[in-house]
């Protein structure tokens, strides 16, 4: 399948009249399609079906070049998948996407794909931990988003142990970052950390709650009573 042929699948999903309400709730200046969200999983999952690991990384890379808000998504979605034999150009092409997130939906859904192959690969956590000192917010909050799965083990291993401690730092590094974004990555993996491992969730709390901003903290401990 070539480039041109996928945005052309792409646009065979468009809603008139729906380009203009997304970009606006998303506030993209990038292009946008008007393409709903069901529309891009039975796509992408078609194209998952159909084409090789290589040719999905070749063609998400491209659908990522085009710039499109739907194309960027639909780069994600194509690479997200629990086992990937031979994944390592399939982790470099996610983190490569890390410099260009400038905002929450399509971040959210390369962290998705990209959180698999990070179980895949915990060691490329040493990767990840580079990105909570970055310059951009939506660099450092992806340290956040694509490790949560890391919150919902309910029989984590030592080495799971070590990496909810070693982000719960990198969390409480970010305890004083007034960005309303990395607040809410804050509050979401603790909330989530919370149904799993409450007792690390409310140490962290009760160690770093009151540098939090009031909603992040009452967000944290929904779950903890």
């Amino acid at each position: 399948m070539t480039p041109e042929e996928a945005l052309a699948a792409l646009r065979a999903g468009i809603e008139p009249g729906r380009a203009e309400a997304m970009a606006a709730y998303h506030k993209q200046a990038r292009p946008v399609l008007g393409v709903p969200n069901p529309f891009l999983n039975d796509l992408t999952q078609a194209w998952r079906q159909a084409l090789s690991v290589p040719e999905r990384v070749a063609l998400a890379d491209a659908l990522w070049r085009s710039d499109i808000f739907e194309a960027r998504i639909a780069a994600a979605k194509l690479l997200t998948q629990a086992r990937i034999r031979g994944d390592d150009a399939v982790w470099r092409l996610i983190a490569s996407w890390v410099p260009d997130f400038d905002g929450w939906a399509i971040a959210d859904h390369a962290c998705d794909a990209g959180g698999r192959r990070l179980v895949a690969d915990p060691a490329r956590i040493d990767e990840v931990e580079g990105w909570t000192r970055s310059e951009s917010l939506w660099a450092r909050r992806a340290a956040l988003v694509i490790t949560l799965p890391w919150t919902k083990q309910n029989h984590p291993t030592a080495q799971d142990l070590a990496i909810r401690d070693r982000v719960l730092g990198w969390a409480a590094g970010y305890a004083d970052d007034p960005e309303w974004f990395i607040q809410k990555a804050i509050a979401w993996w603790l909330r989530d950390l919370s149904k799993h491992d409450a007792p690390r969730a409310r140490a962290f709390l009760d160690a770093h709650g009151a540098r939090l901003k009031p909603f992040a903290r009452k967000e944290a401990g929904k779950y903890l009573g």
